[in-house]
């Protein structure tokens, strides 16, 4: 092998590390896009394609996770930007909703929010001026606003995060149904007064598991979307299993919250999961 064969080999071997460390938030940005797993990981997985059949795609004049974001975008809207496959109840009522939002602003509000992209980089990864990509997310948090509201339980051990979580709940304009600590309390609460949305913890006060909970819920009340916040968002996100299309790390911030709901609002996340 020649001294240029071995330079070229490790740099594409430093590149699949750059690529496999951002891969994880890849998948969420592309599950909340679609609101699916299955749909996101598509995607995701034809982003990681394109980029063997074409290293090019990959700007390293940006910062490794803008980059595989650019790329994955040239995929998404060359597909033609579209929703998750489904087309019956909350989905299709969601398709309904997204098709009045203005082109773009969807992405660039998930960009900047959920993914915490400064301004400069969702211009860069969708390939647009500051300015616009700036009035592309004025405008999706001015429509999200305008966004359905509804019954939401909370499952949160943490007791100032779940306080936190009900204040800007209210402050959206949904109604918090009640706040569970244990799996057992969340079905019980749940079937008490089925909730529209459910945000959910996933290690629980008494060591038993948000997932659970909602399973079981799902099982009881039917398809409804599904929301977790975890400090270990990397453990939801392999792709190896059914996992959240709707996925908020701890810390959170109010525009993450705020984004990740209307956007769930707006989806059907209902795949049994497993862990």
């Amino acid at each position: 092998m020649t001294e240029q064969h071995e330079q070229g080999g490790h740099m594409q071997a430093g590149r699949a590390d750059l690529i496999g460390a951002e891969l994880p938030y890849l998948r969420r940005y592309a599950r909340a896009l679609t609101g699916s797993q299955t749909s996101g990981d598509r995607y995701a997985a034809a982003t990681l394609e394109a980029l063997l059949v074409d290293p090019g795609l990959f700007d390293e004049s940006l910062s490794p996770k803008a980059a595989l974001f650019r790329a994955f975008h040239s995929i998404w809207h060359s597909a033609g930007a579209p929703m998750a496959d489904a087309e019956t109840g909350l989905a299709a009522h969601a398709q309904t909703h997204l098709a009045a939002l203005t082109e773009n602003t969807r992405e660039a509000l998930l960009l900047s929010t959920l993914e915490e992209f400064p301004i400069a980089e969702v211009a860069q990864i969708m390939q647009l001026e500051d300015q616009e990509a700036a009035d592309l997310v004025r405008i999706a948090h001015e429509e999200m606003a305008q966004s359905i509201s509804g019954k939401v339980l909370v499952i949160e051990d943490e007791a100032i995060i779940a306080m936190d979580l009900e204040a800007q709940l209210s402050d959206l304009g949904h109604r918090v149904t009640g706040v569970a600590r244990t799996r057992d309390e969340a079905v019980q609460l749940a079937q008490s007064e089925p909730p529209d949305l459910i945000l959910a913890d996933i290690q629980l006060a008494d060591m038993s598991s948000g997932i659970d909970a909602v399973n079981d819920i799902l099982a009881k009340l039917g398809p409804r979307p599904v929301i977790f916040v975890t400090a270990f968002p990397e453990r939801l996100l392999t792709g190896e299993r059914p996992e959240p299309a709707f996925l908020i790390s701890k810390p959170y911030s109010e525009a993450q919250l705020r984004s990740c709901v209307s956007q769930a609002m707006f989806f059907a996340s209902t795949e049994d999961l497993k862990v």
